[in-house]
């Protein structure tokens, strides 16, 4: 990546990968994508000091980029493999994707904030991240003429399941997505069969909702 980098942030960035590890962030290709994905690139300038703290912080739209145990912790349980089929729902400011991007997956990612949209693609661009595909588009539809995928990743609160993003995972596929209202609990769901499901929880997370893409 061609990106605005010094060694200040290259140093938090490996004290930040050793306090995840301590956290429980085992995979040592997650832990070093921590160290090399430059979040500071992915949020306002005026909050580059903040961004190796573990914390979530606010970007453009009432929208937040997740903590990076967040981030991390997603990863690991999707466990994905190299260059497997991965469905990211809501791109955000991109750091999960520039993550999975750094992983060597094949991302297609769906955003349905418009200006989000079009500030992450032009940073996308910059930072010389190619997903598979970047839509603007209801990440509850899914993408379904590009699946089954390997795994899927929802990175915002979804009150319930979407039937139709079950539906977009090949048989032994993931999916993890927090579920819930007020506060979402970390869910693994695995294809087992056509029509079967296993379910396994993962503990109280808090994210921002999902929404409907507005017309």
């Amino acid at each position: 990546m061609i990106v605005e980098d010094n060694f200040k942030f290259q140093g938090r960035r490996k004290i930040l990968a050793e306090e995840l590890q301590k956290k429980g962030i085992v995979n040592p290709l997650i832990v070093d994508s921590i160290k090399n994905v430059p979040r500071h690139l992915f949020i306002d300038p005026g909050l580059a000091e903040q961004a190796y703290l573990d914390k979530a912080l606010p970007i453009e739209n009432n929208q937040t980029i997740s903590q990076p145990f967040t981030v991390a912790f997603q990863t690991q349980l999707l466990d994905p493999k190299l260059g497997e089929k991965i469905l990211e729902v809501g791109t955000g400011s991109g750091y999960q994707t520039a993550v999975l991007y750094y992983l060597k997956l094949n991302i297609f990612t769906i955003e349905r904030n418009h200006n989000l949209f079009r500030t992450t693609s032009k940073l996308f661009s910059k930072l010389n991240i190619r997903p598979k595909k970047f839509v603007y588009g209801d990440g509850y539809n899914g993408l379904s003429d590009n699946s089954p995928f390997d795994g899927i990743i929802v990175t915002a609160g979804c009150p319930v399941i979407p039937k139709k993003l079950l539906s977009q995972l090949k048989i032994g596929g993931k999916m993890i997505i927090p579920v819930g209202k007020e506060t979402q609990i970390m869910t693994k769901i695995t294809r087992v069969g056509k029509t079967e499901f296993k379910k396994e929880t993962f503990g109280n997370f808090k994210f921002v909702p999902m929404l409907e893409k507005k017309n």
